[in-house]
């Protein structure tokens, strides 16, 4: 994966994240589980993709000039 769409792809997580935070947070006992499920799954996909990207970012260690 390119380090653009992995951004691009953090970046939609992201929102996606705060949308459903934002929901949570308003929503109703009843629907709360669902939506608390849904919002611990983005966040632990938003934190995977976000390692990636960091990963990606790194140098690698055989192409650092001495």
């Amino acid at each position: 994966m390119s380090i653009r769409f992995i951004a691009k792809e953090l970046y939609r997580l992201q929102q996606e994240v705060e949308r459903v935070e934002k929901l949570l947070k308003s929503s109703l006992s009843e629907n709360r589980d669902d939506i608390k499920n849904r919002y611990l799954r983005l966040r632990a996909e938003r934190d995977h993709l976000c390692a990636i990207l960091e990963a990606k970012k790194e140098v690698p260690p055989y192409s650092r000039s001495k």
